[in-house]
């Protein structure tokens, strides 16, 4: 019974990517895809990639219509970038729980409580709150942001894990919001430890969203991109990863010789995971939902999102 229905599966999904194909020609779209997606999703995406590389792709691409498999401030983000391109999700319900956790009120508070500070937000945070930011980042590039300012007082928003692991690179006093990644921040230290006492011979490689004491025992740590490469080019043959699991995909699609172990089963975003092929092939059908940002949100967000792109 159990084969009869994963063939059945296959069908169904050759079917779907044989109907994408002819959408994204009848569209002239582009699918971007998040490294935390379903495998599925990853395997038909014109482009993988973490928040920085894909918000580069949407800035640069010729197509009409972007297919932006993440969460809904990814979509923004694209929608920011590239104003006069059509900007789809395959569900509007894929959402972030960390860049709810920061607020426009909040942040102006801030602002005013500490007002020679420059803003620096994770990308990982809506339009209305980069509207109002100096400068964004995302975990790849944070660092080389926070050193590229001349402030010495930083407001850094909203993920206080992060925002403590870049305050080791600079003398700038940071002022952390205090928000964080549901998903990264469930890792613990036993459950790092448990990990390792099962596999010795493992290195641990971890993402800086996690808790500043997971971080510190980690052999590598870096944005998911910097695993990724890690991962790849390190001659250890067997890791323990401390990030979203859907990374794995592209982990083995690197190193199908080698072997990836996740920290704790629990390193799934359920935001990331509501999206499948299913509806990715229905929003360029329908064409929905689709991504609005107003105007006058858009061009102050543009402007935090363009300084973070002109980072080198």
């Amino acid at each position: 019974m159990e084969a009869l229905a994963l063939e059945r599966k296959a069908e169904r999904n050759q079917q779907l990517k044989e109907r994408l194909l002819e959408l994204k020609q009848e569209k002239n779209a582009i699918i971007l895809a998040h490294y935390y997606q379903r495998d599925e999703i990853q395997e038909v995406a014109d482009f993988r990639g973490d928040s920085f590389l894909l918000a580069q792709k949407a800035a640069e691409t010729d197509a009409d219509v972007i297919v932006f498999c993440g969460v809904h401030f990814m979509g923004e983000s694209a929608k920011i970038l590239a104003p006069d391109k059509t900007v789809i999700i395959p569900d509007e319900r894929a959402g972030c729980p960390m860049a709810d956790m920061v607020n426009v009120e909040g942040l102006r508070e801030l602002k005013r409580k500490h007002p020679n500070a420059t803003v620096v937000t994770y990308i990982n945070s809506s339009a209305e709150i980069k509207a109002e930011t100096d400068i964004c980042c995302t975990s790849a590039n944070a660092v080389k942001v926070i050193q590229s300012l001349d402030s010495d007082e930083i407001i850094w928003v909203p993920d206080k894990n992060l925002g403590h692991y870049v305050s080791q690179f600079t003398d700038k006093k940071m002022i952390l919001w205090e928000g964080y990644c549901n998903t990264h921040d469930m890792l613990t230290v036993r459950d790092v430890e448990e990990m390792k006492a099962k596999y010795p011979n493992a290195e641990f490689v971890v993402h800086p969203e996690c808790r500043p004491e997971v971080v510190e025992i980690a052999d590598f740590v870096g944005s998911t991109t910097g695993i990724l490469k890690y991962c790849k080019e390190s001659d250890s043959q067997e890791f323990i990863v401390g990030t979203e699991d859907g990374t794995g995909y592209q982990l083995r699609k690197d190193s199908p010789n080698k072997k990836f172990h996740f920290a704790t089963k629990f390193l799934v975003c359920p935001n990331m995971k509501v999206n499948n092929l299913k509806k990715l092939v229905r929003s360029l059908e329908d064409m929905k939902p689709q991504i609005y940002v107003p105007p006058h949100i858009a061009e102050k967000a543009k402007l935090s999102l363009e300084r973070m792109l002109e980072v080198k």
